[in-house]
């Protein structure tokens, strides 16, 4: 029976896993570096107090995580140690985050192609009025 939940969650034999192994093992970052920098800069809280890249993650614990401008909130259900698949991923916590706000509300950025130099005044009053300033 162990090998069978080992087999079908590689790292999961473990009863704690680091935090920024977690956050990445599980798809919430695209790396570990991320996640450890997100630890570091104070952008994840388990249980409510914020934590350095080594904290010690436990089935039941709360992760929040403010990552590429969304904020993430995910209870622990099996603490992994090794990178697993997406299908295997959501198995792994219980998402209680906020759905994202609809693209219709997100302000678009003005992009400007690559090698046209600084903006003129024009291109500045144009920015200006699709920034809604």
């Amino acid at each position: 029976m162990a090998s069978e939940a080992a087999a079908e969650f590689p790292g999961a034999g473990a009863e704690s896993a680091r935090v920024d192994t977690w956050i990445w093992s599980v798809r919430l970052t695209k790396t570990r570096s991320q996640a450890a920098a997100a630890c570091r800069a104070g952008h994840v809280r388990v249980n409510g107090d914020r934590v350095k890249p080594a904290y010690a993650l436990k089935p039941g614990d709360e992760v929040r995580l403010r990552h590429a401008g969304r904020d993430r909130v995910v209870v622990v259900s099996r603490a992994v140690r090794k990178r697993v698949g997406p299908p295997v991923a959501v198995q792994c916590y219980v998402d209680h985050s906020p759905p994202p706000p609809p693209r219709e509300l997100t302000v678009p950025l003005a992009v400007r192609d690559r090698g046209t130099g600084r903006p003129t005044k024009r291109d500045r009053r144009e920015m200006d009025r699709l920034q809604g300033n």
